[in-house]
């Protein structure tokens, strides 16, 4: 008999992987990021984290099946859900179907990152990994202030959340995290928990936002780490000496003299201006790698003190 050819599967097919053991037949596609939580012990754990309490509204990112939705349905107010797939809104709400439990579940379909976040007191989420750093700083930048966040990410991003100055994982992401939160290491979780197993290790972790927040400009504090970290082993004085950089900071000089009517000499070097500035405050020959948000903020004073702005 002549073979039967089969047509090979798409890149999409590919990323879909069956639920094993599914009556349902659940695909889930992990090009969403879609590895499901499967171990009960680690929901209840973090959950348990997250002291939760019975007037919460709690914000979930990526619910999936429900594991942990059902979890926090049984402790809280409400709980809004907000998934992208359609599907898994369909396997979430045959979850709770028929009991007390869906009457608290509110579910938002939709790109989270482009959607304006609703009010809520907790935000508990194995979330997307490929979200990770715009949701932490959409989430961080939210008004009125949340409680806390406890949330599950790749081992890599979460390390480089709690890094301190001087550890190798130490970059401009820990110090943003840090200046707007208090941030704790909770938990490793090994891949065989999830369905479908991720290629990655993951961690839990508590993010608690500092309220109220730091007085500085977040766009203009986040413009100098951009610069001092592109280059974080080496000194100040070298990574500002940097001929994009002086061309960045003299027209944001200039347009800073011109809105407040001040004058510019003629032999102005923005180049003499900057290394003054770095000298001034001590931080010439200090490396980003090693220093700590107290040191961004004082070089950032120096530098607006003498009307140099990164934003």
């Amino acid at each position: 008999m002549p073979k039967v050819k089969t047509k090979p599967r798409s890149r999409q097919q590919r990323r879909e992987t069956k639920e094993p053991g599914s009556g349902s037949g659940i695909r889930f596609n992990t090009g969403l990021g879609q590895h499901i939580l499967k171990n009960p012990l680690i929901v209840t754990s973090i959950v348990e984290k997250a002291a939760l309490r019975p007037t919460d509204v709690v914000l979930e990112v990526g619910p999936g099946t429900g594991n942990m939705t059902v979890k926090m349905l049984e402790k809280v107010k409400k709980v809004i859900a907000c998934e992208l797939d359609v599907k898994l809104v369909g396997e979430l709400q045959k979850r709770v179907q028929g009991t007390s439990l869906a009457s608290k579940l509110e579910i938002k379909i939709g790109d989270v990152l482009k959607s304006d976040l609703p009010f809520f007191d907790a935000c508990v989420a194995n979330l997307p990994y490929q979200i990770s750093s715009p949701f932490i700083f959409k989430l961080l930048l939210h008004r009125p202030f949340f409680r806390c966040a406890v949330l599950m990410f790749q081992k890599e991003f979460a390390l480089r959340l709690v890094a301190r100055p001087g550890s190798p994982q130490y970059c401009r992401l820990s110090v943003n995290t840090q200046l707007l939160a208090r941030v704790d290491h909770l938990m490793k979780v090994g891949r065989n928990n999830f369905k479908p197993p991720p290629k990655v290790e993951s961690s839990v972790v508590r993010i608690e936002p500092k309220n109220p927040p730091p007085p500085i400009n977040f766009q203009e504090w986040d413009g100098l780490l951009r610069i001092v970290f592109v280059r974080k082993n080496k000194t100040l004085s070298a990574v500002f000496n940097s001929n994009a950089v002086k061309r960045l900071l003299e027209q944001n000089y200039r347009i800073h003299c011109s809105q407040n009517n001040l004058n510019i000499p003629e032999n102005f070097n923005i180049g003499n201006l900057i290394q003054g500035i770095l000298r001034d405050t001590g931080y010439s020959e200090k490396r980003a790698r090693v220093m700590d948000i107290d040191d961004f903020i004082r070089v950032l004073h120096g530098f607006n003190a003498e009307g140099i702005h990164f934003s």
